[in-house]
């Protein structure tokens, strides 16, 4: 097997079966992103599957429909550069930079269990040791 052929290869680091987005509104201040400010976390924007892939030393978040497995949007994870940035108020939501066809936005994502962020963070941490 060649160094291209370990590249190509998809490997499932983290399956979440539901997480929320939110539609989050743009930031106020320097001291970061806040969950409060999302308006009612209990009516999220999407429910959804939540899933980090792994292709060689590229790494993305996707979140997908949980019965289709349809799509939603996706999260190309470089460590250091924002792509996931923690709230100040809360463990278990977080600010994602979604991107398609070269445009990008920020959503809110969250979970029921902190657990479930726990996870989150050390599967995105574990990939790039």
């Amino acid at each position: 097997m060649s160094v291209s052929d370990d590249q190509d290869y998809e490997s499932v680091l983290l399956v979440i079966r539901e997480c929320y987005v939110y539609k989050i509104p743009p930031l106020a201040s320097s001291r970061g992103h806040k969950a409060q400010d999302w308006g009612d976390v209990e009516e999220p924007l999407w429910r959804g599957r939540l899933r980090i892939i792994a292709q060689g030393k590229k790494c993305s978040i996707r979140l997908e429909d949980n019965k289709t497995g349809e799509l939603f949007a996706v999260c190309p994870y470089e460590e250091n550069k924002g792509c996931v940035e923690s709230v100040t108020d809360s463990s278990r939501y977080f600010v994602v930079r979604i991107e398609d066809q070269g445009r990008h936005a920020f959503i809110g994502l969250g979970f029921l269990d902190r657990s479930h962020a726990f996870d989150f963070n050390v599967a995105l941490q574990d990939h790039f040791k």
